[in-house]
């Protein structure tokens, strides 16, 4: 994976202490907002624990999420408006959704976000990230549409809509120095996105380092093993117990699962509270996290053509060993001989 180096420079404009944020959200891009909803679901730690104050030693933060704010209309893209003249400062930068081209027709546009007061016509979503991407202190893509285009950017889409790294480029980095943060899901695991939030608000105190990412610009420790790696059916793979139907405990990756290759700890993580995740609940792996989404995973339902070689390899040995295993269960389940006889004089 691909490690990111830093200059002296760049290393003490990012971890000057910060005393309080804003994070400025804008779920306009071409998305279904589910990333903004999983995130009220996190638990380590909540939007709560974050916004109240409840982790010490972070700086004081303020969201501006269009469905979890206060304000609304002109109170609410007065945040926008003051952070693009650059009277807003420092900011987070949260961008939610695909980011079209804005360039591919005639007229029209795909998306848009307020209103400008001179020309009384929409500001497109583009426009914004143009103007608040260069002054935020940190820029981070909520859910795969963001990161890496998503469903929206299926090829024959006609918006030609990509990613945020593929937008602003994939060495961009903030004024702070800080590349694009991708957290990746459909939609994102709510911890995932919380704690990444979490370990950035610690970096804006200088109690953090770097934070460290991979060649697909993830958080490393929470992308840096496979669904299967943490999966509870990984057993019934050794083994060789392959479901054929749905319904069954064991591994699923004959109906479809791509948890072999996928970078992703949802197995291991579960949903919301430890509770639920994809395999955990006999759903297949359909590489939402992964910048390849969806179109090197189609169709969904077919057995990936990987696993056809690995699960006929493992075959013959998964069956020996899981024979001997049970022999060796019923020996263990009986007591030793010498337990339990009557001593007679």
């Amino acid at each position: 994976m691909k490690e990111y180096a830093f200059s002296h420079e760049e290393q003490s404009r990012q971890t000057q202490a910060i005393p309080e944020i804003d994070i400025l959200w804008i779920t306009a891009g071409l998305s279904c907002d589910g990333d903004t909803i999983a995130m009220t679901a996190a638990t380590q730690p909540s939007i709560e624990e974050i916004l109240l104050g409840g982790i010490p030693w972070i700086p004081k933060v303020r969201l501006h999420n269009p469905f979890l704010t206060y304000d609304n209309g002109a109170e609410f893209m007065e945040h926008f408006y003051s952070a693009a003249a650059g009277k807003l400062s420092p900011f987070i930068l949260v961008i939610e959704g695909s980011i079209p081209d804005e360039t591919n027709k005639k007229e029209g546009y795909w998306a848009s976000f307020g209103t400008d007061a001179k020309s009384g016509q929409p500001i497109l979503t583009c426009d914004w990230i143009d103007q608040l991407a260069p002054k935020a202190w940190a820029v981070v893509a909520a859910g795969t549409c963001a990161a890496y285009g998503g469903i929206h950017a299926m090829a024959g889409n006609p918006t030609g809509c990509m990613g945020l790294p593929d937008y602003l480029g994939w060495e961009w980095k903030s004024h702070a120095g800080i590349p694009i943060v991708c957290v990746p899901g459909c939609p994102v695991q709510p911890d995932n996105f919380m704690e990444t939030l979490l370990y950035l608000l610690n970096m804006a105190t200088g109690r953090a380092p770097m934070i460290p990412l991979d060649d697909a610009l993830r958080p490393r420790w929470l992308f840096g093993q496979t669904v299967h790696e943490g999966c509870d059916r990984g057993g019934y793979y050794e083994q060789a117990q392959f479901a054929d139907s749905y319904g069954s405990v064991q591994c699923i990756v004959k109906l479809g699962c791509w948890g072999p290759v996928v970078q992703c700890n949802v197995g291991k993580r579960g949903w919301m509270s430890g509770i639920g995740g994809c395999p955990n609940v006999g759903g297949i792996c359909i590489g939402c996290t992964m910048p390849g989404f969806p179109d090197k995973f189609m169709p969904f339902m077919d057995q990936p053509p990987g696993s056809l070689l690995s699960s006929n390899a493992v075959a013959t040995y998964g069956k020996a060993i899981h024979a001997l295993r049970r022999f060796t269960q019923a020996s263990m389940n009986k007591e030793p001989s010498w337990r339990g006889l009557r001593h007679t004089a």
